[in-house]
C-alpha cells in the first residue's frame, strides 16, 4: 500500500489528480492485484472474474495509450509497476 501511495505521489500532476493515464494505470493495477487475491480464495467467483478481465483490459488499452503519447513516461510507469511489455 505504501508503494502504490509513492507511485501516485511520483506521476501525480497535482495534489488531488486521479484522472490522468499514469495515475489512472497504478489505480487499476492495485484493484487488479487485491482481485487476483481474491480470486485465489474464491475460484468459482466468475463476476469478479469477469470484473478483472475488464480491468486488465482497460489498463492494456491505457497503457498503449501512454505508450503512444509518452513514451518516456511509458517505459518508467512499467519498470516501476513491474509490469510485462
Amino acid at each position: 500500500m505504501a508503494v502504490i501511495k509513492d507511485l501516485l505521489k511520483k506521476y501525480q500532476t497535482h495534489k488531488d489528480d486521479s484522472g490522468s493515464v499514469p495515475v489512472q494505470i497504478i489505480l487499476l493495477t492495485q484493484e487488479i492485484s487485491n482481485l487476483v487475491k481474491h480470486l485465489k480464495k474464491h475460484k468459482k467467483d466468475q463476476d469478479s472474474k469477469m470484473g478483472l478481465l475488464k480491468m486488465v483490459s482497460k489498463r492494456r488499452r491505457f497503457l498503449n495509450y501512454l505508450q503512444k503519447s509518452d513514451k518516456a513516461v511509458y517505459e518508467k510507469l512499467i519498470l516501476d509497476l513491474g509490469l510485462r511489455k
